[in-house]
């Protein structure tokens, strides 16, 4: 979303050095939002265009303070960019925080859910996780990067911008463009809410864009085939091997009460 932005440059008049300059200060505007920092620069009042937000003259001390304003402004600049590009939402603040070297290290939702895949990964390979439960949380990282894509037209979003409109957001996506029931939602949510949950515990999130947020599972009553209908399944024929294949699988799943997970590791 292209925001509005500017920087300008003005003079702090109240306060006045013993040699007579003022010093210069700097504010970034985003938006309508503002904030002030100082340039660490004095110039001669009198030498100053208000219009302009620069030193008059052809002077040593004129040139060289320009020099130094104009720096800065192609490194806010730079800045103002770089954000942009990266969280897709910027702020005066974060511009000036940037700018002045004070910004933290930030943290993104794809790059946490990245890093918590990984591990899981080691742990199903040591045995101590699902691998089901890994692919779902595959998955879901799948429909987040689509999610970002297609709404934000973004690849990665820093945690900090997560809002309870978001997470509305990824369960709409869900339920119109992924065509997910109540149930799926509920569960492709879940480690979305994990990953939330991983950010709080780290401190790199202060507030739970959760709090707010609400799905149920629905009850449902699951049906069984009737003698005649498995009979059906044994005695029909079917396209070719491989789906006869699956039904000899199912039947014997059927019959012995082995669950599917385990006729697979078998």
């Amino acid at each position: 979303m292209k925001s509005t932005f500017s920087v300008i440059y003005y003079l702090k008049r109240q306060v006045v050095k013993k040699d007579g300059t003022v010093p210069v200060m700097g504010r970034i505007t985003v938006d309508g939002s503002q904030t002030q920092f100082s340039c660490k620069l004095t110039v001669d009042p009198k030498l100053w265009d208000t219009k302009g937000g620069r030193v008059t003259g052809r002077s040593t001390a004129a040139l060289e303070a320009n020099r130094m304003l104009d720096k800065m402004r192609v490194r806010i600049n730079r800045h103002y960019q770089e954000i942009m590009e990266r969280d897709n939402f910027v702020t005066a603040e974060k511009v000036k925080n940037a700018f002045l070297g004070l910004e933290h290290r930030y943290h993104t939702l794809m790059q946490v859910f990245r890093q918590h895949n990984e591990d899981y990964e080691k742990q199903v390979e040591a045995g101590m996780k699902a691998k089901g439960t890994l692919e779902k949380y595959r998955i879901v990282y799948k429909h987040l990067q689509e999610f970002l894509d297609i709404r934000y037209h973004v690849k990665d979003i820093a945690l900090k911008e997560l809002t309870p409109a978001f997470i509305s957001d990824f369960e709409m996506f869900l339920r119109t463009d992924k065509h997910c029931c109540t149930n799926t939602v509920w569960l492709y949510v879940c480690p979305l809410r994990t990953m939330v949950f991983i950010a709080i515990n780290n401190e790199w999130l202060t507030r739970d864009p959760f709090r707010e947020y609400e799905i149920k599972k629905e009850e449902t009553t699951r049906s069984f085939l009737t003698k005649d209908e498995i009979r059906l399944l044994m005695e029909g024929k079917l396209k070719n091997a491989k789906q006869e294949l699956y039904r000899d699988l199912y039947l014997f799943c059927a019959f012995t009460g082995l669950s599917f997970a385990d006729m697979r590791n078998l």
